[in-house]
């Protein structure tokens, strides 16, 4: 009798045990709160970490500037105020078709992504390439994708060396508004080819439409688990892009300050009549607060929650022409309030051209107070 009440208290333990594992693999409910996470999606969620802090130095995708690849090349000078400031790593956009197109040497164009490289290595910073100013489209992507593979595939071979914990390739910069399907293809297609090469890279891919929070919010996570997902955020688009030319009379009015004050808010401009930008132009009264920075960055939260992946917004900022001095502040502390508060990682846009925080060349004289403040900087005493 003894034996079998000996056995009897053995065995009820483990069909117990049983019962909770049979109820943890088959009760829908509980698997999606408690998804499996693989080493190397844990491990991609430690290097998103990482990235947070980070800044856009944006040298390489200035098409416009002259002697491009010789004009604003960042010193060491440059690295040193960087780290001063606290940010920790640099993303580096870089219009390869272009450079393709105009026939510029790509040993030139190599051996400068490499010098970021290299200063990033020796200022303990982590580094983004990022292929920017694509053509892919819906009509192109065929003969686009094997492009940008094999633009990708130079790289990779070149850097299969390099410590995956501190170089981290972002395959296409906002795709545009097309196809989702066609868009998931395409980066199937490389992140598959680049696997070839590099199984232990990082890579960071978002969704169509620009790297919309709301594209992503209705996109299928790829398959390959180590991936960081990102997404750009310039909401409300009203005041982050008022007055650049290059978006369209959308964007027309100017003085538009952050957060909405109504007896400051500016009379429509005109021109921007009849587009969308007059839809955000009326929407500004309940998007121009820090609570819909909030609000719309947790679509993209929740996303990444149902996944269980890692996110990363890879751009924010402001447009510094038309937009005054302390509602630039003001956004940019909010929006990293905003992200911290959700805990994303985020890469500010940008370092030395018109969405710049300083007022002139950068130096700590030309960082405004309300700036350092914004970005977080404290003076070590």
């Amino acid at each position: 009798m003894k034996n079998i009440k000996t056995q009897s208290k053995l065995v009820a333990p483990a069909i117990c045990g049983i019962v909770v594992i049979l109820f943890m693999v088959l009760n829908p409910r509980y698997a999606k709160s408690q998804p499996r996470v693989t080493p190397e999606r844990a491990l991609a969620f430690k290097r998103a970490a990482s990235l947070d802090n980070g800044v856009n130095v944006s040298w390489l995708e200035q098409t416009w500037a002259k002697d491009l690849l010789n004009g604003n090349s960042p010193t060491k000078a440059d690295f040193e105020l960087l780290k001063t400031l606290g940010f920790k790593s640099v993303r580096l956009p870089v219009a390869f078709a272009f450079f393709e197109s105009k026939n510029i040497s790509a040993d030139s164009v190599y051996g400068c992504i490499d010098n970021m490289v290299k200063l990033c290595q020796q200022y303990g910073m982590k580094l983004i390439i990022d292929y920017h100013y694509g053509q892919l489209n819906d009509d192109n992507y065929l003969t686009e994708t094997p492009k940008i593979i094999n633009t990708w595939l130079k790289l990779a071979n070149y850097y299969k060396n390099r410590g995956s914990d501190d170089l981290f390739f972002e395959l296409y910069n906002e795709p545009p508004h097309m196809n989702t399907q066609v868009w998931k293809d395409a980066a199937y297609n490389l992140v598959t080819a680049i696997r070839k090469v590099d199984k232990k890279r990082t890579l960071i891919i978002g969704a169509s439409n620009f790297n919309s929070i709301y594209e992503l919010s209705r996109f299928v996570r790829l398959a390959d688990e180590n991936i960081i997902y990102t997404v750009h955020f310039y909401e409300p688009f009203l005041f982050t892009h008022q007055g650049a030319l290059w978006v369209g009379d959308q964007v027309a009015t100017t003085g538009v300050t952050f957060p909405y004050i109504a007896e400051k808010f500016p009379v429509l401009n005109p021109k921007t009549k009849g587009t969308w930008g007059e839809t955000n132009y009326y929407q500004y009264r309940t998007d121009g607060n820090e609570q819909s920075l909030t609000d719309k960055l947790l679509i993209v939260k929740k996303w990444a929650t149902k996944y269980n992946v890692p996110l990363v917004c890879t751009e924010y900022g402001v447009y510094n022409k038309y937009a005054d001095e302390d509602s630039r502040c003001r956004y940019i502390k909010a929006v990293r309030h905003a992200l911290k508060k959700l805990n994303i990682p985020s890469v500010l846009w940008e370092y030395n051209d018109n969405f710049s925080i300083f007022n002139g060349k950068p130096s700590l004289a030309t960082l405004p107070a309300c700036m350092r403040d914004a970005i977080g900087y404290t003076a070590k005493k």
